[in-house]
C-alpha cells in the first residue's frame, strides 16, 4: 500500500517544482523531502520526477499519479470534516446543489437561517457548475428545460431575460428592445458550457429568425457584463443573474418575444420528511417569491 504521507510530499514537490520549496511549505528539511521522494519511487517502482534545469518536473507517469491522487486527499479532507462534526455533536447533514446566480441571490440568507435554527446540522453546499460527485443532493435547484412542471419538482421562479447593453449605445435609452433588433448586434456569450440558460436564449432568437453572433465567449454573467461595460457588445441575462451592474451598462427588457428562464427545485426521495429539508424548501420558496 502506498504511504499517504509520502504521496502528500510528492504532490507538494510537483506543485512547487523543487524540493527546497516543498520543504519550506511542509516545514521539513530538504533532505527529509528527498528521502520521502526516493522512498515513494522505490515503493511504487516508478520514476515520478526528473530534473529540468534547476528544478524538478513530473514524468508522464508522475503527472498521472499526482492528478489521480487528488481524489484521495479530497476524501481524506471529507473524513476529517466528518470527524470534526462528530466531535462537536453535528450528526445531521443537509446537501443543497445550486447554480451560481441562484447561489448568489438565495443561498446565503437561507443558510444563515438554517444554521441558527438547526445548529447541529452540517451544511454541504455544491455548485452545479463545479459538480464532481454524481450523488444527488438532498435539494437540487436547477433550470428546467421547459415551462412544464416535471413530476416531483417544485416551481420556484419564472423570470425574464434582459439585454445588458453599453450605457452609451442606442439601445440604452429604450424602454424595451424587440429581440429581433439584436439580430445584427455583436453578442457576448455568458454560458460557454451551453447549458439550458443559453438554450432558452437561442430558442427565443430562432422564433424571430436569427442566431446570435457571438464574438466573445465567457463562462459567467459577471465576466460577460464586464465585456459589455468595455463596449465589446451586448449580452442577455436572466434577471436573477444581473447582480450589481456597473454604471457603464444598462439592463433593458426584451420583448417580442421575451425569453424566460424557469427555475425549480427537486427534493431527494431519501429525505422528503426531514425537518431541515422541509424548512429549507420553505425558505427557498419565500426568497424566490420576494
Amino acid at each position: 500500500m502506498i504511504d499517504i504521507h509520502r504521496l502528500r510530499v510528492f504532490r507538494a514537490v510537483i506543485a512547487d517544482g523543487s524540493i527546497a520549496g516543498a520543504a519550506v511549505g511542509l516545514g521539513y528539511t530538504a533532505s527529509a523531502v528527498s528521502q520521502h521522494m526516493a522512498a515513494l519511487q522505490r515503493e511504487t517502482g516508478l520514476t515520478l520526477v526528473e530534473r529540468r534545469g534547476r528544478g524538478l518536473v513530473p514524468t508522464d507517469t508522475g503527472r498521472i499519479l499526482a492528478d489521480r491522487s487528488a481524489t484521495v486527499f479530497h476524501s481524506i479532507a471529507e473524513v476529517d470534516s466528518l470527524v470534526a462534526d462528530l466531535r462537536s455533536g453535528r450528526t445531521g447533514n443537509l446537501s443543497i446543489e445550486y447554480f451560481s446566480s441562484a447561489g448568489a441571490a438565495w443561498i446565503p440568507p437561507v443558510i444563515a437561517v438554517l444554521t441558527r435554527e438547526f445548529p447541529d446540522v452540517r451544511m454541504d453546499l455544491r455548485l452545479f457548475e463545479l459538480r464532481e460527485d454524481s450523488t444527488a443532493a438532498d435539494i437540487e435547484i436547477f433550470v428546467a428545460r421547459t415551462s412544464d412542471d416535471e413530476p416531483g419538482t417544485i416551481r420556484l421562479l419564472d423570470e425574464p431575460y434582459l439585454a445588458v447593453v453599453p450605457a452609451d449605445s442606442e439601445y440604452a435609452a429604450r424602454a424595451a428592445i424587440p429581440l429581433s433588433d439584436l439580430r445584427d448586434a455583436v453578442w457576448v456569450d455568458n454560458d460557454a458550457a451551453r447549458g439550458p440558460c443559453r438554450e432558452n436564449v437561442l430558442a427565443a432568437c430562432a422564433t424571430v429568425g436569427f442566431s446570435p453572433s457571438f464574438r466573445v465567449q465567457t463562462y459567467d454573467y459577471p465576466t460577460a457584463v464586464r465585456f459589455v461595460a468595455e463596449g465589446v457588445g451586448v449580452t442577455v441575462i436572466p434577471r436573477l443573474g444581473l447582480g450589481q451592474l456597473p454604471p457603464s451598462v444598462r439592463a433593458v427588457p426584451l420583448v417580442d418575444p421575451t425569453p424566460m428562464r424557469h427555475v425549480a427545485l427537486r427534493v431527494s426521495d431519501r429525505c422528503p420528511d426531514n425537518p431541515t429539508v422541509i424548512r429549507a424548501v420553505e425558505l427557498l420558496r419565500a426568497r424566490a417569491a420576494a
